[in-house]
């Protein structure tokens, strides 16, 4: 019996596993004219969300403002820096001369490209192993039972998300990193930020665009 016990817990594991979120990069690109950032250089991060997702902005710029931090680079907030409405209705000549005032060298810009739902059938399942020392006591084995009895199927609603970050170079005009991820059901978009920072910032590292010095 406790060889059934370990089968129906790895089991359950496995299901848990299974409906858990993740979050990986599908393509990166960088600029093979470009080295590793100078840590003394500061990156201004700004992300580019519906309104309606505005928790996700925030959750995203501070995430990705710390994952920077950690490796030792200079990084600062859009939001934090220029307020929620940051280069509205700004020509880009306006925009890069505000961005030059604050001695800003590189801008990251973090796009939902897309947001999507689909449903999912969960299967339902049965458990049934004879217990013996329970068939002799009637409420052992109706509190084994109870607990083992048929579970129907469902539906579930998954959430996917699309994300896009370019890394632009402000002296030079040019774009020198881009990635896109893809993110399924993340529990909130406080942890879809996390996950997303540190995905894109070990990417960042394997692309030799950032180096592991700390301060």
């Amino acid at each position: 019996m406790k060889k059934i016990g370990i089968m129906m817990m790895a089991g359950a594991m496995l299901v848990l596993a299974a409906c858990s979120s993740s979050t990986k990069v599908t393509s990166s690109w960088k600029d093979g004219n470009s080295g590793s950032l100078n840590t003394r250089s500061k990156v201004l991060v700004m992300a580019l969300v519906a309104q309606k997702e505005g928790s996700l902005r925030n959750s995203m710029e501070n995430e990705m403002v710390l994952a920077l931090r950690a490796k030792g680079y200079n990084a600062v907030s859009a939001y934090q820096e220029y307020g929620p409405q940051a280069f509205r209705n700004m020509n880009e000549q306006r925009a890069v001369r505000q961005i030059r005032e604050r001695d800003i060298d590189q801008v990251m810009t973090i796009v939902m490209l897309d947001k999507s739902k689909e449903k999912q059938y969960v299967p339902g399942r049965v458990a049934y192993a004879p217990y013996g020392p329970y068939y002799g006591r009637w409420w052992g084995y109706y509190n084994w039972r109870f607990n083992n009895i048929y579970e129907p199927g469902y539906y579930t609603t998954n959430t996917k998300y699309f994300l896009e970050s370019n890394l632009y170079d402000v002296k030079d005009k040019k774009m020198i990193y881009s990635a896109q991820s893809e993110s399924f059901d993340p529990p909130s978009a406080a942890r879809l930020a996390v996950t997303y920072s540190q995905k894109i910032v070990k990417d960042m590292e394997k692309q030799n665009l950032l180096t592991s010095n700390r301060r």
